[in-house]
């Protein structure tokens, strides 16, 4: 199950990325402007959706909760960055680190 977990992870990381996780059409707030107008950026936002959906379907239901609630502090946090790309790439390394603990913890729990 961890290589097929792996293999899942690895598979959405190296599909190319033609756009963030939102629609960037609808783009309105400072922070989603600039993710759109970003490659490096938008490339982490497709990570980051990525992963929070494979370990919010992974965790036990109790686990869920905290992982979506994790999720919207970030969403938050992220949002209070504006258009400041800089502030927007370290808020997305800190979720990313997150999310592979999260999937750490899965993997350490198996079987598998």
């Amino acid at each position: 199950m961890r290589r097929l977990i792996t293999a899942l992870v690895l598979a959405a990381a190296t599909t190319p990325a033609a756009a963030a996780s939102f629609d960037c059409g609808k783009a309105r707030a400072a922070d989603e402007r600039a993710i759109c107008a970003n490659r490096a950026l938008n490339d982490q936002d497709v990570r980051v959706d990525q992963l929070y959906g494979i370990t919010r379907h992974l965790v036990p239901m109790g686990g869920r909760d905290a992982i979506i609630g994790d999720q919207r502090a970030w969403l938050k946090s992220r949002h209070a960055c504006g258009a400041n790309q800089a502030c927007l790439a370290r808020s997305y390394d800190r979720r990313l680190v997150e999310l592979n603990q999260v999937m750490e913890r899965v993997y350490s729990q198996g079987p598998f």
